[in-house]
């Protein structure tokens, strides 16, 4: 008998003790009565919880062999785990979601059916969200720089839910990038992709993790990630200021000497050109700050993160929903 094609869920926690369960229940749910034709593995990387979230996926593990957990050493930030997590799947596709019901799990039918269809990517794009207007707006700002100054196409409204062929999840695994940008990867190295808009929901439960530096620190990878377009606009500005300066040096120098009794061009004029040209050149200075940050990153070759606990990783199940020690050479390599 042919095998099932495996479906392997990826999901990064920190501090979700309240959604993990109903999260596990509903995905069971889904694969058993909507897609039962396939086989499936629920990954859970942990972002060193301070909560019961850890406790609750030991005994989620214990129940339900078809769940995984990989518990971090500590919080590596949400970047670098939930690409982490998608390295450690070998699904012949991987979904992606966050544990909150944000990303809304009822959407994976939906997901895998375009799949079927032969699209390697398919992701969900936010077309409503119960954000402020504040931040909507901030982030329509940033996307739409983002597409000027880059050579990539950015996903807008993206958060990284979707379903990925494993032939680009092989692609990402290939990838040795400290500081990961999925939405950039995707954009830049991944397949043709589909789109399905969906309204974001509410939180289940618990409260977001995310805070305006959080975001800003993704905002900025994005850029100095995807962008040279800045540093030599930092190069025309100079030049530009440097041409101004020298235009109105001639007109100061052309109205003194026609009006030499009179004329008084004041302190005011210095100060405000010192002032504005020392504002220029901090906010350029820090622009490069950030690039020199993300190669220093780079160059330091740091792990994504280090893992110090796998649970249910020695077994995989089989068509038949029994346990079997076999798995694929590359979870064997990173398990022993």
């Amino acid at each position: 008998m042919e095998r099932k094609k495996l479906l392997s869920v990826v999901i990064p926690t920190f501090n979700e003790e309240e959604n993990v369960g109903p999260m596990t229940e509903t995905l069971v749910h889904i694969f058993e009565n909507e897609l039962p034709e396939y086989d499936y593995e629920i990954i859970y990387i942990d972002n060193h919880s301070k909560d019961r979230t850890r406790q609750l996926l030991r005994k989620q593990c214990e129940e339900n062999k078809h769940v995984k957990a990989i518990f971090n050493a500590r919080n590596f930030g949400q970047m670098r785990s939930p690409v982490h997590g998608l390295k450690q799947a070998y699904g012949d596709a991987v979904l992606r979601l966050n544990a909150d019901f944000q990303d809304p799990p009822e959407m994976i039918p939906q997901l895998v059916r375009a799949w079927e269809q032969g699209s390697k990517i398919v992701i969900g794009i936010k077309n409503k969200t119960s954000e402020g207007r504040i931040m909507a707006w901030m982030r329509k700002i940033y996307y739409k720089l983002l597409r000027k100054i880059t050579d990539i196409g950015h996903i807008e409204n993206f958060t990284g839910f979707g379903l990925y062929d494993k032939a680009f999840v092989d692609v990402v695994r290939g990838i040795d990038d400290p500081m990961p940008y999925l939405r950039g990867m995707i954009a830049e190295l991944g397949y043709d992709y589909e789109t399905i808009p969906y309204d974001r929901p509410n939180r289940r439960a618990g409260k977001s993790k995310n805070n305006f530096y959080s975001l800003y620190d993704v905002a900025m990878t994005g850029i100095t990630a995807y962008s040279k377009v800045i540093l030599r606009f930092a190069t025309f500005i100079g030049f530009g200021i440097g041409a101004l300066s020298f235009l109105v040096a001639i007109v100061y120098f052309i109205l003194k000497l026609i009006h030499w009794d009179w004329f008084r061009s004041g302190i005011a004029p210095l100060v405000i050109g010192v002032f504005f040209l020392g504002g220029v050149e901090l906010f350029f200075i820090g622009l490069l700050g950030e690039y020199i940050l993300a190669i220093n990153q780079r160059v330091l070759h740091r792990p994504l993160v280090v893992e110090e606990e796998r649970l249910n990783f020695e077994t995989t199940i089989d068509k038949n929903g029994q346990k079997s020690s076999e798995q694929p050479e590359e979870i064997s390599n990173i398990v022993n």
